[in-house]
């Protein structure tokens, strides 16, 4: 290995296990000139110093593993991947170069972009052509894929295992393997990246004929599973680290954490050099202070420890204290150097064996303080994280209580360093964490964790990820906007992507959105009331005209005006949820009688369903599909949940109203459309993460209700198993219940959310047991699913029912308030293995549209004895 100091303003690091000549230029690498003319038609500026050294390695058809801070760009393998693929002589015994290089992403957005980049960078070759494979969850979709003509296979790692699991002799042809982002790959999925390479390695052993094969790995730290990768399927493969501190974890340096009291860091400090002089150690002891450095010196002295000192403000230059610092450690003398971090640089000291972080590091520093022990990096594979026989180099950090500062980033290191870490870490991280999430307080709420309800990256992510009454409960959606929860009408305007939009909820009766929209629009059709504004301000209400239709605008950004005193400005449409940026003088007074009623837009959240493959976001098809769908059509939805202006469904489905017969058509099932597309999959832990992050309400502020907050969905809410199940249901306006078409529709697919608590009378009289229930003109049967019923009781009424019986210790009770009344002695009730039947016969014969008063989330439709006919009316559930 090597460590290479490029000359220039700053000095680079490089680690390398074995020699390589860099390419610093474009004119000389060794790429092919059609390729290199069409970098620089694109402006390209590199190569970079990392790029410099991976090219030549890459483009000579070696394995290489490359670990650098821009180690996710796909340009540090494409352009020498692309030269190699030209070396026909390579592939004669193919008698095509179909599939011969494959590329594997973390996510179909990064496979988007490499896609793109190779689409680009293929003018520069000669007959290249890339093909893109996103698979979706189908039995179907593997066997549909053909790859014929095509020389570099972009996918992810799950459609790949699809298509393996169609088609395991796919890796047959391949010569180059790159993993990108490797260590995201191996982070979240090494099992499945280890059984595509047992694939690969199978398949290079059986390939007829001489051809050359290739691992490319790439990444910005280094992951434990990268040993394994080059000791099983690489050969001798060239390393290139970038980052000091990965180079460090790959060297195997000692990582060592050091607890003690700020005021005792001396006392721990002479405790560590006490066994560094036994084992003549070169000891660097960093600090951040100058007068640190004078006082650590003071104090090694005083305790007969012969040291050196380097701080901006000494005497002795650079040369000098390097020279007595090679002039101690040759004559048997341990060699201690107290420093500062800017003097580093200067000195240059690559063979230090030891290094004491005096004054905790943040993550950048702690790279440079490392890079002094760089010449003792072990360059051979270990079996393990930190094999003492190889280890050469030990790196010691003392952890005070005034090191909160950074943390969070050197756990961070040290987790993925496999080093020991001391609870006193773990506790003080968890008390930076928690007051950095309290400084995002007045941030948006996560959308990740609205739409998902998880956030991947609570560090990283700006918004926060807990309730701000002040924001939450002041935007709260007015209880008048949400009449019936079971049952709301939505209008989606803006798709913000598969399961998250922006829209209005719309009255069944009188809708006043609608009202005040068509009086705006007959005030603004007079010329005279067309008043533009002359002095734009920030949050005020405006009127715009978009065509034959005016719109109620909120101002929230003003920029400076240009010389003719027209500016864009950012608005936001207040009933529909989208912004966009118009001239100032487009923007009309809008009267006092069209702003009292409050924004309509609320956004609105689809849940129990996420992108499949742990994908982060949406694939753009499943977006753009949705879109075309649903955008400005009506939808009917049960809301489970409302936050601020933000209202969770559960179902939500698309209809169609036919007045003249006054009925609703149900469409299709918003949830099972995005699933039959096979690039959706069920999210079962959503509704309660959102339950979980709405209890905080009642904690923050005991004597507020939670009824603003959150409005529980029932449990037993049932929906279509396929968006071809339509059914149709009488116009809610006439309709027994306004909920009616939901219960029926949704009555297929169970969702089986569970209520966290009984409420004290179901405590007192025991477990509700589930029931199901169907009907004829006649009678009403009710099945209660109840195992060896025994003890049981069941008492009819004219309008009530009340089971009870033991079951297995338990005591199970369902008190059911009937919404029409039966002939309580003609009814029976009859015990059986798995349930107890009970017939009840109607006081008056017809269809019931529901079975009880009142909602019962342990009540559902027994389908399976419900024929629906044309003149049949749906059911509720309960």
């Amino acid at each position: 290995f090597q460590n290479f100091q490029n000359v220039g303003k700053e000095k680079n690091f490089v680690f390398l296990s074995k020699k390589i000549e860099p390419s610093s230029v474009l004119e000389t690498a060794p790429l092919l000139d059609g390729l290199k003319k069409e970098l620089a038609w694109n402006k390209f500026s590199g190569p970079t110093f990392t790029e410099s050294y991976c090219w030549p390695p890459v483009a000579r058809g070696y394995d290489v593993v490359a670990i650098s801070h821009q180690g996710n760009d796909p340009l540090l393998y494409i352009p020498p991947v692309l030269t190699l693929l030209q070396l026909e002589s390579d592939y004669q015994t193919l008698p095509n170069m179909s599939g011969v290089s494959l590329i594997l992403c973390p996510g179909w957005n990064k496979a988007q972009l490499v896609f793109d980049l190779l689409k680009t960078y293929r003018k520069g070759c000669r007959c290249l052509h890339p093909m893109l494979i996103i698979l979706e969850q189908k039995k179907e979709a593997a066997s549909q894929v053909k790859i014929q003509g095509c020389e570099v296979v972009v996918t992810t790692l799950y459609s790949l295992l699809r298509l393996l699991d169609h088609n395991s002799g796919l890796l047959c042809r391949l010569c180059h393997l790159v993993l990108d982002e490797i260590e995201v790959l191996f982070s979240d999925t090494a099992v499945q990246v280890f059984t595509v390479l047992d694939c690969y390695k199978k398949a290079t052993a059986q390939a007829q004929g001489k051809l050359p094969h290739q691992i490319i790995a790439v990444g910005t730290q280094w992951n434990k599973h990268i040993t394994p990768l080059i000791k099983e399927f690489m050969n001798d493969p060239h390393i290139v680290i970038t980052v000091t501190e990965e180079a460090a974890i790959f060297g195997n340096v000692q990582q060592v954490v050091q607890p003690c009291m700020n005021s005792n860091r001396t006392t721990e400090l002479l405790k560590i050099l006490d066994f560094t002089q036994r084992n003549l150690q070169k000891v660097l002891v960093f600090t951040d202070s100058v007068t640190e450095v004078e006082m650590i010196h003071k104090t090694l002295k005083s305790n007969s420890v012969v040291s050196l000192k380097k701080h901006k403000e000494s005497k002795c230059n650079a040369e000098c204290v390097l020279e007595r610092w090679r002039k101690m450690h040759s004559s048997g003398t341990p060699a201690v150097l107290v420093l500062t971090d800017d003097c580093l640089q200067s000195l240059g000291i690559t063979d230090a064996t030891c290094v004491i972080h005096f004054s905790f590091p943040s993550p950048g520093v702690l790279g440079q303080r490392l890079q002094s022990m760089s010449d003792n990096f072990c360059t051979g594979i270990k079996d393990s994280a930190v094999d003492q026989e190889c280890t050469k180099a030990k790196s010691v950090i003392l952890l005070t209580e005034n090191s909160s500062c950074h943390a969070p980033g050197i756990l961070h290191y040290l987790k993925h360093a496999e080093a020991e870490i001391p609870e006193e870490l773990h506790d003080l991280t968890a008390r930076v964490l928690e007051s950095e999430e309290d400084q995002k307080f007045s941030r948006p709420l996560c959308a990740s964790l609205k739409t998902f309800g998880i956030c991947r990256n609570r560090t990283e992510c700006p918004d926060r990820h807990q309730i701000n009454l002040s924001i939450d409960k002041a935007q709260n959606i007015a209880d008048e906007m949400i009449e019936t929860p079971e049952c709301v009408t939505i209008l989606p305007l803006l798709i913000v992507h598969a399961t998250n939009y922006f829209g209005r909820i719309v009255k069944k009766q009188k809708d006043q959105y609608t009202v005040l929209a068509k009086e705006m629009n007959d005030y603004f059709k007079v010329p005279g009331h067309r008043i533009s504004v002359k002095t734009v301000e920030k949050s005020v209400f405006y009127g715009l005209h978009e065509g034959a239709i005016c719109h109620r605008v909120q101002v929230v950004e003003t920029p400076s005006k240009d010389e003719e005193n027209v500016c864009k400005v950012t608005i936001e449409f207040i009933d529909e949820g989208r912004t966009s940026q118009v001239n100032s003088d487009q923007l009309l007074q809008l009267p006092a009688k069209f702003q009292s009623l409050p924004p309509q837009a609320v956004e609105i959240v689809v849940c129990r369903v996420k992108p499949i493959d742990n994908e982060v976001e949406w694939n753009p098809k499943v977006t753009d599909h949705i879109n075309h769908k649903i955008k400005g059509k009506l939808h009917h939805a049960k809301v489970v949940h409302t936050l601020g202006k933000t209202v969770w469904v559960d179902p939500m489905v698309g209809v169609t109203n036919l007045p003249t017969i006054r009925m609703w058509i149900n469409e299709y099932n918003i949830r099972s459309e995005i699933l039959s597309t096979g690039l959706g999959t069920d999210n079962p832990e959503h509704i309660g993460a959102i339950q979980k992050l709405c209890r905080q309400i009642t904690v923050l502020d005991p004597g507020e209700s939670l009824e603003h907050f959150t409005k529980e969905g029932t449990a037993g809410l049932e929906e279509a198993s396929s968006p071809q199940d339509a059914s149709i249901q009488e116009n809610s306006a006439e309709s027994c219940n306004s909920s009616v078409f939901l219960d029926v529709f949704f009555a297929d697919d169970v969702v089986q959310t569970k209520e966290a608590e009984y409420s004290t009378v179901h405590q007192q009289k025991g477990c509700h047991p589930q029931i199901k229930w169907f009907q004829d003109n006649v009678t009403v049967t009710l099945k209660v699913q109840i195992l060896r019923a025994a003890d049981s009781k069941c008492e009819f009424s004219r309008e009530k029912v009340v089971f009870s019986a033991y079951s297995e210790g338990k005591l199970y009770v369902a008190d059911l308030e009937l919404y029409q009344s039966v002939i309580a002695e003609k009814s029976t009730c009859v015990i059986r293995e798995t349930e107890a039947v009970i017939l009840l016969v109607k006081e008056k014969k017809g269809e019931w549209c529901k079975l009880l008063k009142n909602k019962n989330v342990h009540v559902s439709l027994d389908f399976e004895h419900w024929e629906e006919s044309e003149d049949e009316r749906p059911f509720t559930v309960g």
